[in-house]
């Protein structure tokens, strides 16, 4: 293994979006450090299942007009 070319690795705190903190290790930032997340599982929609806003309706409606007729078979 190489020398001097692998980050420092050492414990730091994680404080999720509800105040909760745990302790895990990482080479982001210095011994001790607490690490402030702004989106986590527990309030971001991707994890919550929450409503989800659709960026670009255009290429969206443009596929379902596109492929308004087509229907598959279903296979009991």
């Amino acid at each position: 293994m190489k020398k001097k070319i692998h980050p420092n690795y050492h414990s730091i705190k994680v404080e999720m979006t509800d105040g909760s903190v745990f302790e895990t290790r990482s080479t982001w930032g210095k011994e001790g450090e607490t690490l402030k997340l702004e989106i986590d599982p527990k309030s971001h929609s991707a994890w919550t299942g929450g409503k989800q806003r659709l960026m670009d309706k255009g290429r969206i409606s443009k596929f379902n007009k596109r492929f308004q007729n087509f229907k598959s078979e279903k296979k009991d």
